[in-house]
């Protein structure tokens, strides 16, 4: 058919330097627009370029740092470059999962900016063929309280989001973290993970899985076909809005993001899923971020094909969209199938029995042009590797930040030493401070339960476990990130985030087999802010391959800033493992009077980053807790080990709050009390209560496997300190033989479960 090319959209004065700016593009990058095309662009075609190289989408500034990152080993089926990353756990089935961003939507609505997050995350994994079995967060906000409305706004916002998409879609979200910081302040996080469960190939293992399905568009003849929600002009430039400093102006731009229907999700998942079971889908993508323009040109590139795009036949919602408007809009609910030629008309029947329509919008062609079709006229006509893979990459300038020296200077011994009638008065503060304390407030509005493979509820252990239906085998799900620690060394940071992941598994018993990443920085055309994200990211990258767990796929946001300043560094890791068939179910609660506690790893003498030193001295300085790779990976193997061998009664991770917290903690969700008993040693009282030193555990043993126990300890040579016993009745502490505390487990769960609330109901 012969089309007519219209040069009045084409025309170079329609594209001022204005317009040019406000499609996020520079002079350099316009000019190497004009030079791959043979040509100005039609305003269709700034507009796809504008989303497809904005940083959320292209990468463009951090492409050079993701090559630190191991991605393929062992169990690796599919590594970044897909919608999702894929693991093989045996048995012929595989996890595919993958953590991203929403947050510049989240921060200028954060009910539809938060559920529209796990709608999005929600399709990525089904569209690898995977049945989504759960979900995770990772959120970070300001500080909260009476003084704060507008972020208690943002938080109940949020946590309402992403209870109410993911309730409703039937997704059980089953663990997370949430961290307050005055460092986000302006610029809230809502990263969102979802995890599916998918056949790893060779004969079908249980009715619900079906096959891998891949991202491509490949098979000259090959149908296009739009399924779906119809197209509005809700979320145009959304992935361009989420690659800028959010300020006064981009709080206006509402219409930037997008509005979603879980219950039309609900619908769309199962009718993909049923039609990748027929065998006759060559390949599947949502229509996320940048929307039609992102799937398509990302599905062509992959197969090095051309697609012909017919934009009158997409479904729209609202009355004369442009081509402009259709290609960008990011509308939720929407996916792009390419099915067999000729079987178009089993997907028809398929999806008609959803209650979905289903539009043949183009096909397969010759070439590697994306030419997009409107009213008789090409609109758009462009390589679709330039789109979706080859924008510019920059490497960007570095310098140290200023502020290293200075909070790195404070040394621990000109602080005063915390006095011994301040030790049970200064553990009920910590319990009750927003990083620390229960966000059961939180989790209570989730669905954990939805599809019944729970198997340990949220905040009744360090990661969440899940069964699967047609295996023997438990999974085991955390997000973690100290993003302090990462301010104050950025390396430090990028490697205890996953350092501290694998200790989570490890502490229900789980083997880590691949890790996502969503990576939250400010901007980094800043010197400053590049030099820390590379050694965040060399930190990862270092203690992935010392555990032998690949990041398989991830996201990064970045521009996270505004006048008032950049967020800190915060490295959001995403870790999944496996749990062998007959390892006993293990949580963090202390199980019977009369067990003995230990605790496992030494105490370092530092208390740089901690929360004790925010509360008691409101500093956030100091170096924090170095990590040592090794010891990390012999307390991972000792805890997965006695786990199997059933020597352990309960386990659970050191991090915020040290030692004196995880204890309180284990004893508040078990409800029993505990005598502790502590030497101090050479170490102050405040590091040997509140310390952060990483490659700790606390785990307690019945007297009966104390044998065992000492075995295990000497034979992966970890530190096993007797620090006391469960009892009935208080929770009581001795250092060097003087009670400092002497607490009824009441009056600390009080303390630890009604902080929250108590912040966002004060007027």
């Amino acid at each position: 058919m012969d089309f007519n090319f219209n040069r009045t959209i084409a025309d170079t004065k329609t594209f001022s330097k204005e317009v040019i700016r406000e499609h996020g593009l520079t002079d350099d990058e316009y000019s190497r627009i004009k030079k791959i095309l043979g040509r100005h662009p039609s305003i269709a075609e700034l507009g796809m370029y504008s989303v497809l190289w904005s940083e959320h989408c292209s990468y463009k500034h951090s492409k050079p740092l993701l090559k630190l990152f191991p991605t393929t080993g062992k169990y690796v089926l599919q590594g970044p470059g897909e919608n999702a990353g894929i693991v093989d756990i045996g048995g012929g089935l595989a996890l595919s999962f993958k953590i991203e961003s929403h947050n510049h939507p989240s921060a200028v609505e954060p009910y539809q900016g938060a559920a529209t997050g796990v709608g999005g995350i929600i399709r990525d994994v089904f569209t690898m063929g995977a049945r989504p079995i759960a979900s995770l967060n990772s959120l970070r906000f300001g500080s909260i309280g009476p003084d704060n409305p507008r972020m208690n706004y943002l938080f109940n916002g949020v946590v309402g989001g992403i209870a109410g998409y993911g309730n409703c879609i039937g997704v059980p979200t089953v663990g997370g973290e949430i961290y307050f910081s005055d460092s986000y302040g302006t610029n809230i996080l809502v990263n969102a993970m979802c995890v599916g469960v998918v056949q790893s190939g060779g004969e079908p293992v249980d009715e619900l899985y079906g096959p891998i399905v891949r991202g491509k568009a490949a098979g000259l003849g090959n149908k296009v076909l739009y399924v779906g929600a119809d197209t509005g002009r809700d979320g145009i430039h959304g992935a361009t809005f989420a690659s800028v400093e959010i300020s006064k102006k981009t709080e206006e731009k509402r219409s930037s993001v997008q509005v979603g229907d879980p219950f039309k999700e609900k619908v769309l998942l199962e009718a993909c899923l049923e039609l990748v079971k027929t065998g006759i889908v060559v390949g599947m993508q949502d229509m996320g971020a940048a929307g039609l323009t992102s799937s398509t040109s990302e599905m062509a590139s992959r197969s090095n094909s051309g697609i012909d795009l017919y934009l009158d036949k997409v479904p729209q919602r609202e009355k004369n969209m442009t081509p402009y408007e259709m290609l960008l809009s990011e509308s939720q609910e929407r996916m792009v199938v390419i099915v067999e030629k000729g079987r178009e008309q089993s997907a028809y029947d398929i999806f008609s029995r959803w209650g979905l329509h289903a539009m043949e919008i183009g096909e397969i062609v010759e070439g590697d042009k994306l030419r997009c079709i409107f009213q008789n006229e090409i609109v758009a006509e462009v390589p679709a590797r330039s789109l979706a893979d080859d924008a510019p990459v920059y490497e960007c300038e570095e310098a140290e930040p200023y502020y290293l020296k200075e909070v790195q200077k404070v040394k621990i011994e000109t602080l005063p030493d915390l006095p011994r009638d301040k030790a049970e008065e200064t553990l009920l503060a910590l319990l009750a401070a927003p990083n620390i304390a229960s966000k059961r407030c939180v989790y209570e509005q989730y669905d954990h339960m939805v599809q019944t493979n729970t198997v340990v509820a949220p905040g009744a252990a360090d990661a969440a476990v899940l069964r699967l239906k047609g295996s023997d085998k438990k999974i085991a799900l955390t997000t973690d990130c100290n993003a302090r620690y990462a301010y104050l060394d950025p390396y430090t940071g990028g490697a205890a985030a996953v350092a501290e992941a694998v200790r989570n598994l490890a502490c229900v018993g789980a083997r880590p087999l691949g890790a996502t990443d969503c990576l939250n920085f400010a901007n980094p055309e800043k010197p400053e802010n590049f030099w820390s994200m590379r050694r965040v990211c060399q930190g990862i990258a270092d203690a992935c391959r010392a555990f032998d767990t690949p990041i398989i796929s991830g996201n990064v946001s970045m521009y996270n800033e505004s006048s008032l300043g950049p967020i800190y560094p915060t490295p959001v890791i995403g870790l999944a493992g496996v749990i062998e068939p007959d390892t006993p179910r293990i949580t963090m609660q202390f199980q019977n009077a009369g067990d003995l506690i230990f605790q496992i790893g030494r105490t370092r003498n530092a208390i740089g980053g901690t929360e004790y030193l925010k509360l008691r001295h409101d500093m956030e300085a100091g170096l924090p807790p170095r990590v040592d790779l090794r010891q990390e990976k012999a307390l991972q193997e000792f805890l997965i080990d006695s786990i199997e061998q059933g020597v352990l009664n309960s386990a659970h991770d050191l991090s915020e709050g040290g030692l004196l917290v995880a204890l309180a903690e284990s004893v508040i969700v078990s409800g029993q009390g505990a005598e502790v008993q502590l030497m101090s040693g050479k170490l102050r009282l405040d590091v040997l209560l509140f310390a952060e030193t990483q490659a700790r555990a606390v785990v307690s043993v019945a007297p009966d496997k104390l044998s065992a126990f000492q075995k295990l300890a000497a034979k992966y040579a970890v530190p096993a300190q007797s620090v006391g016993k469960v009892q009935a009745g208080n929770f009581t502490m001795t250092v060097d033989g003087e009670k400092l505390i002497d607490l009824p487990v009441a009056k600390m769960a009080d303390k630890y479960y009604s902080a929250i609330p108590k912040l966002l109901s004060e007027k």
